[in-house]
């Protein structure tokens, strides 16, 4: 990562600017369009009075989904943010990390 373009996402304003040409970024939103694709069926699923068992397992899919859409962010946030804070000498960003990964856990 370029730390001359970086912009923390673990300061006090807690944004990041990502890449909008870099792959990550490019991976997070197709995984995002796959997710609002899933929850489009779902509800049209609804409307058109499914069985609630194939709703029940399409409802399933779309969890998975957004666990492992959490699972990468998670990891190019711990790549990216919280290395470049601990190596500016921030290890408050490890709390935040923390209490993050207990609030992914409930």
């Amino acid at each position: 990562m370029d730390n001359n373009n970086y912009v923390g996402c673990c300061s006090n304003i807690k944004t990041k600017h990502r890449d909008k040409n870099g792959k990550e970024y490019k991976n997070l939103i197709s995984r995002l369009n796959r997710i609002e694709g899933q929850i489009r069926g779902i509800k049209n699923m609804v409307e058109d009075d499914r069985y609630c068992v194939d709703i029940l397992t399409q409802t399933s899919a779309v969890q998975s989904a957004l666990n492992s859409f959490n699972k990468e962010l998670l990891a190019q946030h711990i790549k990216s943010c919280v290395v470049h804070d601990i190596r500016k000498g921030n290890d408050e960003v490890v709390d935040e990390l923390v209490c993050t990964l207990q609030k992914l856990m409930k």
